[in-house]
């Protein structure tokens, strides 16, 4: 029987190990092509996309930061106030995948059923637990993940889907 903790913390302990494995081959391919760090940092797929460092405040923010507000009942949009370099970016992914990796299976399944509030300003949006990460998290976590890959791409880093996907959990 799959559990929350299988579609939750495995989905977002594969992901963030890949998206750090995608920052890595990033930093490397900047460093061999004298490509300044800082610059991908603020690229945009498009005018009117979110740069590169909301992706990755994004992707941590999906998953380390929905697990706390899915643990605290509450979960807030994340800070466009963003001031954080390539490397601070990637430790971010990093901490996020260590503190995602402590969460154990009973705590994280003994979490369904309960009520969150999702607070967006003055307004809130009502969800339980499984439905908020399922509906709403994983698939922002998701394509957060795509347009970090999507922007380094664009750039000329040397990846794959391989890269994207990281460690799948084949069967034992």
């Amino acid at each position: 029987m799959t559990t929350l903790y299988d579609v939750s913390v495995k989905t977002y302990i594969q992901q963030l190990a890949a998206v750090s494995g995608v920052l890595e081959k990033g930093r490397q391919y900047c460093e061999e092509n004298n490509i300044e760090l800082d610059d991908i940092v603020n690229t945009r797929l498009h005018p009117d996309m979110m740069p590169f460092h909301f992706q990755i405040v994004s992707v941590v923010h999906h998953s380390q930061g929905a697990m706390r507000g899915v643990q605290a009942g509450e979960f807030t949009t994340p800070s466009f106030a963003i001031d954080k370099n390539y490397q601070e970016l990637h430790d971010s992914v990093n901490a996020a995948l260590h503190e995602v990796q402590q969460l154990t299976a009973d705590a994280v399944n003994a979490l369904e059923g309960n009520d969150l509030l999702f607070k967006i300003g003055d307004r809130g949006m009502p969800f339980i637990a499984e439905e908020f990460l399922m509906s709403f998290s994983l698939p922002n976590f998701y394509f957060h993940a795509t347009t970090t890959y999507d922007i380094l791409r664009m750039k000329g880093v040397p990846l794959g889907k391989r890269d994207f996907l990281g460690q799948m959990r084949l069967k034992a």
